[in-house]
């Protein structure tokens, strides 16, 4: 009995160790995730099983309880209750195909939990995926690549582990020696800034007028991006101002705004230009909770953001097709697989992180998107709020 308590708290203590490394917002950490198959395949009853992907997750998230408490601005225990509730999708998935038999039964259960927490519905709580290592592990490999990582985690689960974890370790450090970032697409431009919680919430001209000096200082000709909800509310009158004001330079300006009618909004991102101003792209997946409130409907309620699940997976900006993603996109699978599948020319990641003070969020989203760049050898444009 001490031997199997002995057992079961290493592995638990293991995966929790696997999950605060791999996300800790280092790419180069991404492949530690790869532990994590390995250690729900040795477990030795579902109960721990259970715990093993419970210690992972949860360590992996460890920052939406201080994200939460920043955000609604209130005390850490709301943040706790929704960070369990986000972690019951993956425990369950892992908790329900794990099954104690030999042969190909348990590999074959791992790769439909792959895919389970890949896609909608259970993929909108697919954080913290290890498939997101093999941008890492596999640079510019593409759909091969993301087969070959697979294959490696399935595999993991296997008496066949030890050559797995060698061969991924080999491929790990080839990769670490030889890591080059992924680049910016030519005459773009991804601004950061440091305007906190008032980006988006504090919209008059002032705020848009601080926005358009930051566009004018860069070079004529320049595809500036923007943070998420940069723009605050669309409307046409923001757009003529923006339009006016970016005459004669030359520059395209893509930022995130919010656009409001009677059954809700879209979170969406902007085109503007000396020719025009239009809507781009419409978030496919805000995030679940804060943004995204299904349920309403249900009693009959309006309001929150709507997801578009499989709209609009690439836009053209100019003779270029981008990928974009924003914010909670950067942090599940479909979304960039889907627009992968479109061979975009580049990744368009924004974000409007100031609620993750104190937390590795956003090291997380910046270090997702540059694994997914780096697997399709796509150049990427990240603009972030803090």
């Amino acid at each position: 009995m001490r031997r199997e308590l002995f057992r079961s708290g290493a592995l638990i203590a293991l995966s929790t160790s696997a999950g605060w490394i791999s996300w800790s917002g280092d790419v180069l950490l991404l492949p530690v995730a790869g532990a994590f198959p390995m250690l729900w395949s040795l477990a030795r009853k579902r109960l721990q099983a259970t715990a093993i992907s419970a210690a992972y997750f949860l360590a992996a998230s460890r920052g939406l309880p201080q994200g939460v408490a920043n955000f609604y601005g209130q005390d850490i225990w709301p943040g706790l209750l929704l960070w369990l509730v986000a972690s019951s999708a993956f425990i369950t998935v892992h908790s329900v195909l794990w099954a104690d038999h030999e042969g190909w039964q348990k590999p074959l259960r791992y790769l439909a939990a792959c895919v389970a927490m890949a896609v909608p519905p259970l993929g909108i709580l697919g954080w913290a995926h290890p498939i997101t290592a093999a941008g890492v592990l596999f640079p510019g490999w593409g759909w091969w690549g993301l087969g070959a990582m697979a294959a490696g985690l399935i595999v993991m689960t296997t008496r066949y582990r030890p050559a797995a974890a060698l061969a991924m370790a080999g491929f790990w450090l080839w990769s670490a020696a030889e890591w080059t970032p992924p680049i910016l697409p030519a005459s773009w431009i991804g601004v950061d800034l440091e305007m906190g919680a008032s980006l988006g919430r504090e919209a008059g001209l002032g705020r848009q007028q601080k926005l358009i000096d930051v566009v004018r200082a860069r070079a004529p000709g320049t595809t500036v991006v923007l943070p998420e909800s940069a723009l605050g509310f669309w409307t046409p009158t923001v757009g003529r101002v923006w339009q006016r004001s970016l005459a004669g330079t030359g520059i395209t300006v893509i930022a995130g705004a919010a656009f409001i009618d009677s059954q809700g909004y879209d979170n969406v991102l902007v085109k503007l230009s000396a020719d025009g101003t239009d809507i781009l792209y419409r978030e496919r997946m805000p995030v679940p909770g804060s943004m995204w409130q299904p349920w309403r409907a249900w009693i009959g309620d309006q309001g929150g953001a709507r997801a578009h699940f499989f709209a609009n997976p690439v836009v053209d900006v100019g003779n270029q097709s981008v990928a974009p993603l924003i914010c909670y996109e950067l942090l599940v699978v479909w979304p960039i697989l889907q627009s992968a599948f479109h061979w975009p020319d580049a990744i368009v990641a924004v974000g409007n992180g100031w609620w993750t003070t104190g937390t590795s969020i956003i090291d997380i989203q910046r270090a997702s998107s540059e694994a997914w760049a780096c697997l399709f050898g796509l150049p990427l444009v990240i603009s972030f709020n803090a």
